[in-house]
C-alpha cells in the first residue's frame, strides 16, 4: 500500500506548471509533515486533540505569518484534496450503515435545524449590519455549513466517533453538506444575476440525494464481489490499492453528479465497512493518510488571514456572525429533546465551519457578493468556529483511557495512544488489538 502514495504524489504533481521548481513545493511538505506532528502532539500533551494543534500549525506556516505554505498553490490544494478524501473514506470505513440508519430522524432534525437556524440568523443579522441583498444571503449561507472532516476527526480523537452522539454527527454532517451544494448552487446562481427555478433548485437536491442513494445501493451489490475477485491476486498491497481506487471513482463520480467528492468517498468507507476485508483495507490505507491528511487540515489553517483581525468593521461583522453560527449549531443539538443523549456534545461537534465555510466565502469573493473585508469577517467566523470547537468538545466528553497500539483511524488521528475498536460489533473496548484473522 505504500507504493500507492508517490503515484498519488505524482498525479499532484502534475499540475505544477513545466517551469516551475520542485524544491520550492518539497520545503513546504517537509515543513507540514514535521510541524504538524509536532503540533498534534504538543496539543495531545496539553489535553487537546491533535487537530487543533494541526490548525495551529497551519496558521504559523501560513502566508499571514511565516509564509512556508500557500493553501492557493495548485499541488498543495490537490494534496489537501486527497487528504480529505482519504479521511472522509476512512471514517465511513469505521461507521456502520445501520447505526446511522438507526439515528436517521434525530440526525435529520439536527440537519435541518443546523441549517435553517444559522442562515436565517445570519440573514437576519447582516441585515441588521447594514448588509443588503445578495451579501447578506451570503453571510447567511455561509453559516449552515458544517465541516464533517474536522468533526469526525475531533470526534475520533475523543473517542467518540461511534458513540450515539457521534453517529448523530455523521449524520447530520452529511445532511448539512448534501443541503449544502443545492444552498451553493442556488446562492451561486443569485450572485451571477441568474435566475432560480423550482426545477433548477429540485434538479440540484435529486442529484446530491439520489447519488449517495445509488452509491450506497449498487456500492454494496458490487463490493463483495469486487473484494473476492480481489482476493485472488498475491501482490503485496492490491487489496488496498483496489480499495483507495474504489474510493477515488465514487468519490469523481459525487463530483460529475454534482455531488461533493466528500460524500463519494464517504459512501465508498460505508460500502466496505461490511466486507469481511475493511480491517484489513483500513490498514492499508492508514500508512497513506500519515502523508495526506495532514497537508489537508495544515492547509484549512494556513487559509486564515490574522492581519484581517486588526480592522474594525471585520471584527464586528465576523464577531457577530460567530454568535449565531455558533448559537445556531448549540441549538440544532438540542432539537431531538426526546433522546437521553449529550445534546451539548452534539451542538458542539457541528459547530466547525473548516474548509466548507472558506468554499462559501470563496464564492462570495469570486462573485462580488463579498469585498474584501466582508470576506475576511465570514473568514474569521471560520476560524473562529473551527478553532473553538476541539477544546470545547474535549471538556465536554472526557477524555479516553490509554490502551495498547492500534492501526486504522484512530492511530492516524490519535497517534499510538488510542482506543480499540472491535470490528466485529463496533464496540469500543479496551483490550489489545485483533488480528487481520479476526473478522
Amino acid at each position: 500500500m505504500n507504493r500507492i502514495g508517490p503515484y498519488c504524489a505524482m498525479v499532484a504533481l502534475a499540475a505544477l506548471p513545466a517551469d516551475t521548481s520542485i524544491a520550492p513545493l518539497l520545503g513546504a511538505l517537509a515543513a507540514i509533515l514535521i510541524t504538524g506532528r509536532v503540533a498534534g502532539d504538543l496539543a495531545q500533551r496539553v489535553g487537546q486533540p491533535s487537530v487543533l494543534g494541526e490548525l495551529l500549525a497551519g496558521i504559523l506556516l501560513g502566508p499571514s505569518l511565516l509564509g512556508l505554505l500557500n493553501p492557493a498553490n495548485p499541488v498543495i490544494h490537490t494534496l489537501s484534496e486527497l487528504g480529505v478524501i482519504i479521511l472522509l473514506f476512512q471514517i465511513g470505513l469505521h461507521t456502520n450503515l445501520r447505526d446511522i440508519l438507526a439515528v436517521g430522524a434525530p440526525a435529520a432534525l439536527v440537519g435541518i435545524v443546523g441549517v435553517v437556524v444559522p442562515f436565517f440568523g445570519g440573514y437576519l443579522t447582516a441585515q441588521a449590519l447594514g448588509l443588503e441583498g445578495i451579501t447578506a444571503v451570503v453571510c447567511g449561507a455561509a453559516l449552515t455549513a458544517t465541516s464533517i472532516g474536522i468533526s469526525a476527526r475531533v470526534l475520533s480523537d475523543l473517542g467518540q466517533l461511534q458513540s450515539t452522539e457521534g453517529r448523530i454527527v455523521l449524520g447530520a454532517a452529511v445532511f448539512d453538506d448534501v443541503v449544502g451544494l443545492i444552498i451553493l448552487s442556488i446562492v451561486s446562481g443569485l450572485a451571477a444575476g441568474g435566475a432560480i427555478t423550482v426545477a433548477g433548485v429540485g434538479g440540484t437536491a435529486a442529484l446530491a440525494i439520489g447519488f449517495l442513494a445509488a452509491a450506497l445501493v449498487l456500492g454494496r451489490l458490487v463490493a463483495p464481489t469486487l473484494m473476492r475477485w480481489v482476493g485472488r491476486f498475491r501482490g503485496e498491497g492490491v487489496l488496498g490499492s483496489v480499495s483507495l481506487a474504489f474510493a477515488f471513482a465514487l468519490a469523481a463520480l459525487a463530483s460529475v453528479a454534482g455531488s461533493a467528492m466528500i460524500i463519494g468517498a464517504f459512501a465508498a468507507g460505508l460500502v466496505l465497512h461490511e466486507t469481511p476485508q475493511a480491517r484489513t483495507v483500513e490498514k492499508a490505507t492508514t500508512a497513506l493518510g500519515y502523508f495526506f491528511v495532514p497537508v489537508f487540515f495544515l492547509t484549512v489553517g494556513a487559509s486564515i488571514d490574522v492581519r484581517a483581525l486588526v480592522d474594525g468593521r471585520v471584527l464586528l461583522i465576523g464577531g457577530a456572525l460567530c454568535v449565531v453560527a455558533i448559537a445556531g449549531k448549540l441549538i440544532a443539538g438540542y432539537a431531538p429533546w426526546w433522546l437521553s443523549v449529550r445534546r451539548a456534545v452534539i451542538g458542539v461537534a457541528m459547530v466547525p465551519r473548516g474548509e466548507v465555510g472558506l468554499i462559501f466565502a470563496q464564492m462570495g469573493l469570486a462573485t462580488g457578493a463579498l469585498d474584501d473585508g466582508l470576506f475576511s469577517a465570514v473568514i474569521l467566523m471560520v476560524m473562529v468556529t473551527t478553532f473553538i470547537a476541539p477544546p470545547w468538545l474535549a471538556a465536554l466528553a472526557g477524555h479516553r483511557p490509554s490502551s495498547p497500539d492500534t492501526s486504522g483511524l484512530d492511530e492516524l488521528v490519535c497517534g499510538a495512544d488510542n482506543i480499540v475498536t472491535d470490528w466485529k460489533d463496533d464496540s469500543i473496548i479496551g483490550s489489545p488489538k485483533y488480528t487481520l484473522n479476526d473478522r
